[in-house]
């Protein structure tokens, strides 16, 4: 934006105006740029119905413009009461497509012809201001009058202008000519005849679907006291194809000015040049001896609004896609409205260089009207992309729109209208497009990608995103009838990748069955989908998920985790779930470094925050745990996972009552979840209320008899209330149910109190975790007093590391890999 300066040349006597950029835009070169280029639109004018430009100069690094101040009012200030009277709508309207003429005939488009940038001065004379986005026409070469092709005067490709006054071809990013200044003006003459905007929709999204393809309210149906003749015209104006509107402002001012016949030829005279170009020179030249007291001077209120802006698009780096329109008015097709914002998330996200919100960020702004500059601040993000989705039978239509978020300046948008069936193909090519028009680094692998979006039969990819929407919403009752749509899509289109990945994810995730049943079906599904598209990343992280939980396969797991991230950098739930591996793998400095990744990606979700405070949790830094899990509850007071991670925090200091408060909460709002119900009875446990704590643990013996109670869950209360024997029995259980919690082991302060049993020692051994794994698991007053002991290096293995301190038992200890887990083996953080 620039700043805008009122002064006074003192030689000519005459108020003039001085634009130059912000000391924030000063290094930006790409505004800079666009600032030069004005200069030169600017320069190739000169007409009395057009803003005269005095000079462009700079000083130092500061570069500024000097144009002629124009007293009166913007037309956008008149139109607030109401429409003009018809004579002079023909008025001013001759004068705007002079101008235009002028402008035109030398090669200059304004793309940016809206009330607030057509002045009127005391006199009755309009003036075009704002040439700041304007395109210069490429010289033609078999070409007729100033219909040619354009070459951005901002020097950047994207298309910016005001969405209710674009022209469709201007919307699309397709070639803009003198033809896309005539819609505009339609546009205009349209407000001033009826009071209001040729589209009337709020929205961008449906103001761009309604300016590509709905038709045009008639202005005589809003104001019958126009004519017909005023009505034809303005109509003319706003064709959508340009072939269909005049071909020239020419031929515009023509047709108006026989509208205004009956005036007299001095109330609609157009105003010929009246300064020779001497003149001007001379002006300029003083404005540049007087230019260090201008620059001091203050800015006068009004100016701004008058005056053209600045605000080229700066570089993209980071982008949100929200949520797709539902324009079919039938509630029951949001699942199709969401699965397309998924997809487009997806495909984006695929871009390395790209930083893209995840969806459950995004989808909170769903049926939100804030404006889209604080959306964007809100999301840390550089532009937005909105739309609609209209499904028709197989038929699907999307507008998708690019707006640059600083400036809230449409540059792209687009209308496409596919088969369901190339849907998937649909999405790639938009992708494709914002890619483009923000001119990112795309590698070609991630080319190849998005261009090898697949076919899918439409009815499993109908069924595949029911599917979907029904697992977002993250409530076990969903995630059965999610399963049941994701089996249906296999069965309607067996080749169909993503299904299979959604089968996997339900298998690894689901409480409903023992993991000896559900893991290998996981593993099977994911195998499957990969089988079928081998570069599919939500596969690999099924498959992650399930070397990791399910085969206790910690190198294999790490490795499908990186790949999976590699395919989808922009994937904040695989993010979140590799945070997941590196904290209970005991790297909580490298954890909390990926969970805070995950943050920028996904900023606004619950579920991210929480992840924050489980890693903090599970590295042993309970208050920066409470602290984060303080803050969520603060947002969302009935996040069952955060009041969760609060009374296990509490616990581990032996805030007792704080615990109990906690725990009770987590278990009420999950309807008595067993996952929830096992911490409620470990902090009853070791407050002293045994009782309560067993109360428990009979509650779940008579539910195993209907449905499976983790053994993992057992031996936790056991070992809370001080039965060890019995806590490491079900330990043993739940290593022959292969339970996937046992990769907690490591790092769970549940089972301190038996880390020097051999069993459970043993136990650890058998699980085989890496031997690189840093873990504190005393706090700070313990660690202070000891002493700490290095470990040999293994052979092959580097250096040493001071990954084991074995100083409560005995000062001497071995490499994990070089002996068996035993009881004088008690792990330690590196710094302690």
């Amino acid at each position: 934006m620039g700043e805008v300066y009122l002064a006074r040349d003192e030689r000519l006597g005459r108020e003039v105006a001085v634009k130059v950029l912000p000391q924030s835009a000063l290094t930006n070169e790409a505004i800079r740029k666009r600032l030069r280029k004005e200069a030169r639109a600017l320069s190739k004018l000169s007409h009395p119905n057009i803003e005269t430009l005095l000079e462009f100069d700079s000083q130092g690094n500061v570069e500024y413009l000097v144009v002629e101040y124009i007293a009166g009012t913007s037309l956008d200030d008149t139109l607030t009461k109401g429409p003009l009277p018809e004579k002079e709508i023909a008025r001013l309207g001759v004068q705007l497509a002079n101008g235009l003429a002028a402008a035109h005939a030398q090669k200059v488009v304004h793309c940016d012809l809206k009330p607030a940038n057509l002045r009127i001065t005391p006199d009755g004379r309009l003036k075009i201001l704002d040439f700041g986005i304007a395109k210069l026409l490429k010289p033609p070469r078999e070409t007729i009058g100033t219909n040619a092709t354009t070459d951005s005067a901002s020097g950047d490709q994207a298309t910016a202008g005001t969405l209710p006054y674009m022209a469709p071809e201007q919307l699309q990013s397709q070639p803009v000519d003198a033809r896309s200044d005539t819609w505009a003006a339609g546009a205009v003459l349209y407000e001033m005849a009826t009071g209001q905007r040729p589209f009337r929709e709020e929205t961008g999204p449906r103001l761009t679907d309604a300016i590509l393809h709905q038709p045009l309210v008639p202005p005589r149906a809003l104001n019958s006291r126009i004519s017909p003749e005023l009505e034809r015209i303005i109509i003319k104006c706003l064709e959508k194809e340009p072939e269909n509107r005049y071909q020239s402002a020419q031929d515009l001012e023509v047709d108006l000015r026989q509208l205004a016949l009956p005036r007299t030829a001095e109330s609609i005279r157009t105003f010929g040049p009246t300064r020779t170009r001497w003149q001007i020179a001379a002006l300029a030249a003083a404005c540049a001896v007087v230019l260090g007291m201008v620059m001091v001077l203050m800015n006068v209120g009004g100016v701004r609004d008058w005056l053209f802006r600045v605000g080229g698009p700066g570089r993209i780096e980071s982008i949100a896609v929200l949520p797709l329109e539902n324009l079919s008015g039938d509630t029951e097709q949001d699942y199709f409205a969401e699965g397309m914002t998924d997809e487009l998330t997806t495909a984006l996200a695929q871009i390395s260089s790209l930083r893209v919100i995840s969806r459950t960020s995004a989808m909170l702004y769903k049926g939100t009207h804030k404006p889209l500059p604080e959306i964007a601040h809100e999301l840390n993000v550089d532009a937005v992309v909105e739309g609609t989705v209209l499904r028709s039978g197989d038929e699907v239509r999307i507008t998708a729109q690019l707006i640059y978020a600083p400036t809230d300046r449409y540059l792209w948008a687009k209308s496409y209208q596919r088969d369901l069936q190339d849907v998937l193909k649909l999405q790639a090519e938009v992708a494709s497009a914002i890619a483009n028009e923000i001119e990112i680094a795309v590698t070609p692998q991630e080319r190849a990608r998005l261009a090898s979006a697949p076919a899918v039969v439409p009815t499993a990819y109908e069924a595949y995103l029911k599917g979907r929407f029904h697992w977002n919403r993250s409530a076990e009752r969903d995630w059965l009838i999610a399963r049941q749509y994701f089996e249906q899509a296999t069965q309607l289109d067996p080749n169909y990748a993503p299904a299979y990945a959604g089968l996997a994810d339900y298998y690894w995730l689901t409480d409903e069955l023992p993991p000896q049943i559900r893991m290998p079906k996981a593993k099977q599904y994911a195998l499957k989908a990969l089988e079928i598209d081998p570069n599919l990343a939500e596969a690999h992280a099924s498959l992650a998920e399930v070397r990791f939980l399910g085969d206790w396969n910690w190198p294999e797991a790490e490795k499908e985790f990186k790949r999976a991230l590699e395919l989808d950098p922009g994937s904040g739930e695989a993010h979140r779930r590799y945070t997941d591996y590196l904290s209970e793998m005991g790297r909580a400095d490298e954890a909390i470094a990926e969970v805070r990744r995950t943050q920028k990606l996904d900023p606004l979700s619950t579920s991210t925050q929480v992840a924050m405070g489980w890693t903090f949790y599970f590295a042993r830094r309970y208050d920066e745990a409470i602290e984060q899990c303080g803050k969520v509850v603060g947002l969302e007071a009935n996040s069952v996972n955060a009041h969760n991670c609060l009374g296990l925090s509490y616990l581990a200091k032996k805030m007792y009552e704080q615990a109990v408060q906690e725990c009770q909460k987590a278990v009420s709002l999950s309807g008595n979840d067993p996952a929830r119900a096992v911490d409620l009875a470990r902090a009853y446990a070791q407050s002293g209320n045994k009782a309560a704590a067993r109360s428990i643990l009979n509650a779940w013996r008579e539910h195993v008899q209907q449905g499976y109670i983790p053994s993992f869950f057992f031996a936790q209360v056991h070992v809370a209330l001080g039965e060890k024997d019995e806590g490491l029995n079900w330990l043993e259980k739940a290593y022959t149910e292969r339970d996937s919690r046992l990769v907690q082991l490591m790092v769970d302060p549940a089972f301190d109190s038996v880390r020097p049993d051999p069993r459970f020692q043993n136990l650890m051994h058998r699980l085989d975790f890496p031997p690189y794994a840093h873990l504190r698991l005393l706090d700070e007053p313990r660690r202070a007093q000891q002493a700490s002991v290095v470990a040999p290096p293994l052979a092959g293995h580097g250096p040493p590391n001071p990954w084991w301190n074995c100083s409560l038992i005995r000062p001497s200890c071995l490499h994990p890999r070089q002996r068996p887990f035993g009881p004088e083996l008690f792990p330690a953080r590196a710094s302690g």
